[in-house]
Order: C-alpha cells, then sequence, then structure tokens
C-alpha cells in the first residue's frame, strides 16, 4: 500500500520575493489579492518586494506562510486537476495532512476543515495575538543540534526553558525569555554542538503565549468548520482529528504548547507512508523527513518548477490511496 501524506512548514521558513514565481500561475494574482482583502495585509507586497525584517514580523509571517501553502495546494489540486472544483480532489489523493505550528491552519483547509477565507481570517488574527504576547517580555528561541533527547530536556527545564519544538531527528527548539537562552548558550547540554537563536519574534508555543489564546477562543466560537475529509495528524501529539471541533480547539491551544513533529512523524510511519509533498515555501520538514523517515520519497514545492515532480508522486501514489472511511476517522 502506497500512503502520500502533504505537510506545510512553520514560521522561519518564509524568504524574502519568495510568492515572486507563484504569480506567474494562472489566478494566482486574483486569488492573493482577494486573501489580502479578507486578512487586511497586502501579501503580494509582502511576498514579492518586502526584505527580511519585514516578513519576520509575526502579524506578517503567519498569513504569508499559510497564503504560500495554499496557493501551492491550488495548484496541485486544484486548477491543475482536470474537473476538480478547489481543493474538492485532494481528499482522494492524500492520506493525511499536517503542519508545523503556524501550517496547521494550511493543513486544516488542505482536510476540508477550514474554508480559504476562514483560514485567513484566523491566521492573521494569531499573528497578531502572537506578536502582542511576544511584546510584553523579551522572548525568543533557539536550535538545539545534537545531544540526547531526554537530556536536552532535562537541561532545559533547569534553565527554566520550554522545548517547544521537538521535530525529531535530533532537532529541538528551545523558548524562554532572553536572559534564559543567553544562560542555555553559555551552558550547553553533553552533546550538543550548537545553540542556534532563530530569527523569531518571542516564545512562541510556551505559557508566554497564554494571552493570545485567550484572544484565539473568543474568534473561534463563530467560525464556520467542517470536520476533516482525509486524516488531520496533530502537532499535540501526533493523534489523527476526527472533528472539525476538535481540529480548531487544538489549532487554538497549540500556540501555547510545544509543537510535536516528532510525533507526527511516528503517526505517518505508523499510517505506512511512503511519500511526503510539503507545500511552498518547501524544504523544512522535507529536510527533517530525510533524516527522519528514510525510504519515503519527498518533494518540497519550492517554486512551480516543482509542481510537475509533485504531481508525479501523486500519480504514482494515486491507484492505491483511499480517503478514510468516516468510521475510521472516529475510531483513529
Amino acid at each position: 500500500m502506497r500512503v502520500l501524506v502533504l505537510v506545510a512548514p512553520g514560521q522561519g521558513a518564509q524568504k524574502p520575493g519568495f510568492l515572486t514565481p507563484w504569480l506567474d500561475l494562472p489566478g494566482v494574482t486574483e486569488r492573493l489579492t482577494w486573501w489580502s482583502a479578507v486578512s487586511g495585509l497586502d501579501l503580494i507586497h509582502y511576498g514579492t518586494k518586502a526584505d527580511e525584517e519585514e516578513i519576520r514580523d509575526t502579524a506578517v509571517a503567519q498569513p504569508l506562510l499559510v497564503a504560500a501553502g495554499l496557493v501551492a495546494a491550488h495548484a496541485l489540486f486544484g486548477e491543475g486537476a482536470e474537473g476538480a472544483t478547489g481543493l474538492a480532489e485532494l481528499p482522494n489523493r492524500i492520506g493525511a495532512v499536517a503542519g508545523h505550528s503556524v501550517g496547521e491552519i494550511t493543513a486544516a483547509v488542505a482536510s476540508g476543515v477550514l474554508t480559504d477565507e476562514a483560514a485567513m481570517v484566523l491566521v492573521r488574527r494569531r499573528g497578531l495575538a502572537m506578536a502582542e504576547a511576544a511584546s510584553r517580555t523579551e522572548t525568543g528561541m533557539a536550535a538545539i543540534l545534537g545531544g540526547e533527547q531526554d537530556d536536552v530536556v532535562a537541561h532545559l527545564d533547569k534553565h527554566g526553558l520550554t522545548p517547544a519544538n521537538v521535530n525529531g531527528a535530533g532537532q529541538i527548539v528551545a523558548a524562554g525569555t532572553a536572559e534564559q537562552l543567553a544562560a542555555l548558550a553559555e551552558d550547553k547540554p553533553e552533546g550538543v554542538r550548537r545553540v542556534v537563536p532563530l530569527k523569531v519574534a518571542g516564545a512562541f508555543h510556551t505559557d508566554h503565549m497564554a494571552p493570545a489564546v485567550a484572544a484565539l477562543e473568543a474568534l473561534v466560537a463563530g467560525l464556520p468548520v467542517a470536520d476533516p475529509r482525509t486524516r488531520y495528524v496533530s502537532n499535540r501529539d501526533g493523534g489523527v482529528v476526527a472533528t472539525g471541533a476538535g481540529v480548531i480547539e487544538r489549532l487554538v491551544a497549540q500556540v501555547s504548547n510545544p509543537v510535536r513533529w516528532d510525533l507526527c512523524m511516528e503517526t505517518f510511519q505508523e499510517l505506512g507512508v511512503t511519500g511526503l509533498i510539503e507545500v511552498a515555501p518547501g524544504g523544512t520538514l522535507t529536510g527533517i523527513a530525510k533524516r527522519a523517515l528514510p525510504g519515503v520519497t519527498n518533494v518540497a514545492l519550492k517554486t512551480p518548477d516543482d509542481l510537475d515532480t509533485a504531481r508525479a508522486l501523486i500519480e504514482e501514489h494515486a491507484v492505491s490511496v483511499d480517503t478514510p472511511a468516516e468510521e475510521e476517522l472516529r475510531e483513529a
């Protein structure tokens, strides 16, 4: 059996000008113009002309990443799929979806839980709320390269830091105050080669984000949702979530809880994953998968030039991929 998964990257994957080549595809400019109106953010400007510092802003980076992922997904399963409307064809080709941090919102659209428009409203509010929460205290994040997971986590606890991203393949991201991160840089855990500060604006996925959770809880009460049409794998624990309400509850709570991408990949293995496609701006999650999921074919959508390779992988898996039955989703 062949199982193909679709994944979406999180904050930090953006680069200046990365949306520029996507605008050459039919309908992309119009779609981004509409999403810009929905979100109140000029996505075309930020994705083509803004510099690195401008798109580092959490309130900008998060909507930009979700928009880029959706542009790539529509190119694969919308206009690019004969007779398809929107992303309707995606569940017939993809066995599971997941996103890293804010990429979970992209995955929610891919699975049918959210519409494009609802996702853009939600991610814009998420970015603003997290930026506001980050402004209250000087906080940040740092990638820890090397070391044993249990040893690293124990060492972080000693410094009052949170393992905010446990990404697998020997990669953990610590988050906390500037003072705590400085102390970590001076006192690395045993076996750790480097501690690399990340270009993010705060200690995401920690208690420092509690105010953002409250803001999102107030918003999502009226958010229109549907149940997933393909398996939705959650950052919380790698679990497959059966209901739209369950997906939204986890999306909100995840803002102040660690991302367990390692457990998502364990679930991929349990599902028997044989292929993985990362939507734009691809590269981060396929890089982790190459180390953690040996033997799995990976395609990263960096530019439209990568679409044909992704489509070939989809066709290779099309015969064997079945959309999970409702009963299977409920039991998962």
